[in-house]
């Protein structure tokens, strides 16, 4: 079964009231957007609601910390739940529905299916998380199966994950539009996340800077330095800050594939992922190029 919760909140269902409120908008011919996250809401999960209340008819938000897509040591147990606090937040939002599944609910006894994926799956996130998108295609997957959006909101700060999840939707020839919402960022700069909740103050101005070295990474590569030049400042720069660097690198945006030598000169995104303690941050910045085509994630 699924969470249900009391009121005062937007619409809570299990699965089968999920599917029967579905049903019933799309007999009156809605359209149907959805919001799915791991709960812990803060301001960018609103600005996606906002945008989806734009765009569509009926706005579905999922909470769910989805066991898949955690590996053994990682933070499943300590990510923050908060799941009361979360309802009013979309009920104050006028979000249409909240569906909060059960673990047992969306990956019963016996449960096998595993999606394999290339493409913009393959590294970055992927050579530090190997499980990681694996378990996020498979419940994303269940999802857009229950709720049968026409849209779905998933924002740029985990530009890796729209990118992987847009392939999926074109591969597997589902009919949903995937939209992308800009990150949102605190004055200092720091892209909001769920998990700022584990920084310290201190720890906060640190993690601050990380958007900063990326700023400057761009800028470099749009004055024209070749990427592996600027990649060099930027690493050594992060090294200085934090603890450990897993990456930054410049990827093609539209793919993510690796750029060829030199200066870019197509769409271009720089990426990184950094640890602060126990705690893992990742961001990314578009790269103003003179002549590239920007527009490859706009709705």
């Amino acid at each position: 079964m699924s969470e249900l919760l009391s009121l005062p909140l937007p619409a809570t269902a299990d699965t089968l009231r999920l599917r029967e409120t579905v049903a019933d908008w799309r007999s009156q011919g809605l359209k149907i957007a959805f919001v799915p996250t791991m709960g812990a809401l803060h301001q960018g999960h609103l600005s996606l609601i906002s945008k989806a209340q734009k765009v569509a008819d009926r706005v579905v938000v999922s909470i769910f910390v989805n066991p898949a897509q955690f590996a053994p040591g990682e933070d499943f147990d300590a990510y923050p739940r908060t799941l009361s606090t979360d309802a009013q937040y979309l009920a104050e939002a006028n979000c249409d529905l909240l569906y909060a599944p059960r673990a047992s609910d969306m990956y019963p006894q016996g449960f096998s299916a595993r999606l394999i994926l290339e493409g913009p799956a393959s590294g970055l996130e992927s050579d530090f998380r190997p499980h990681f998108f694996g378990g996020v295609a498979i419940v994303v997957a269940k999802f857009f199966n229950r709720v049968q959006p026409d849209i779905a909101l998933f924002g740029e700060k985990d530009y890796q994950q729209l990118l992987v999840i847009r392939q999926m939707v074109t591969d597997l020839d589902l009919p949903i539009q995937i939209v992308a919402g800009e990150t949102l960022r605190g004055a200092d700069g720091l892209a909001l996340s769920s998990r700022n909740a584990y920084l310290s103050e201190s720890d906060r101005g640190i993690a601050a800077s990380l958007n900063h070295i990326l700023t400057g990474f761009a800028t470099d590569l749009s004055r024209g330095f070749d990427w592996e030049t600027a990649q060099g400042k930027a690493l050594a720069k992060a090294a200085n800050a934090f603890d450990r660097v897993d990456y930054i690198e410049a990827r093609c945006a539209n793919t993510l594939a690796h750029l060829p030598g030199g200066p870019a000169r197509q769409p271009t995104r720089v990426l990184a992922a950094v640890w602060l303690g126990d705690t893992r941050l990742i961001d990314n910045v578009a790269v103003s190029l003179p002549g590239a085509d920007f527009d490859q994630l706009a709705p």
